[in-house]
């Protein structure tokens, strides 16, 4: 079975309350039963954080094992030099997701420390950002 990582950061456990206008109007765990439910060959594990180290520290555990990891790093993608640096020791392939298009944000939200250490993003499709990182995980391993 291919088992893949979720790992959403700060603030997206709001998903669903936090300005629908921007993210939607759906939990990520409503969402995630969908997904699970569009793959039934993938063993899916979710975790969320607020806390940038805790971040790190999932995606040591899982980066020498698991097929792949979604990585949607919240506000810690225009920050964290520390999260691209764990991306680039890790052997698991990872994709960057985002849910809003961070071309057409703030200026600060159109850079991302965690891009070049990443094997592709999806931003800007709402929560199919997911689905599609899903299918590019899946299309590196055929």
């Amino acid at each position: 079975m291919i088992k893949i990582a979720i790992i959403n950061g700060p603030n997206l456990n709001l998903l669903g309350k936090r300005e629908p206008d921007i993210y939607g109007n759906e939990s990520f765990e409503s969402y995630y039963k969908t997904l699970k439910a569009r793959y039934p060959q993938v063993d899916f594990v979710y975790f969320q954080s607020n806390h940038e180290g805790a971040l790190i520290d999932i995606i040591q555990e899982v980066g020498f094992d698991y097929d792949g990891i979604l990585l949607n790093a919240g506000g810690y993608t225009h920050t964290s030099i520390a999260l691209g640096d764990c991306i680039k020791a890790v052997k698991t392939p990872v994709i960057e997701v985002h849910i809003s298009d961070l071309s057409k944000r703030e200026a600060f939200r159109q850079v991302s420390m965690i891009k070049d250490a990443c094997k592709g993003t999806f931003a800007g499709y709402g929560m199919d950002s997911y689905r599609r990182g899903v299918d590019a995980i899946l299309a590196l391993l055929a």
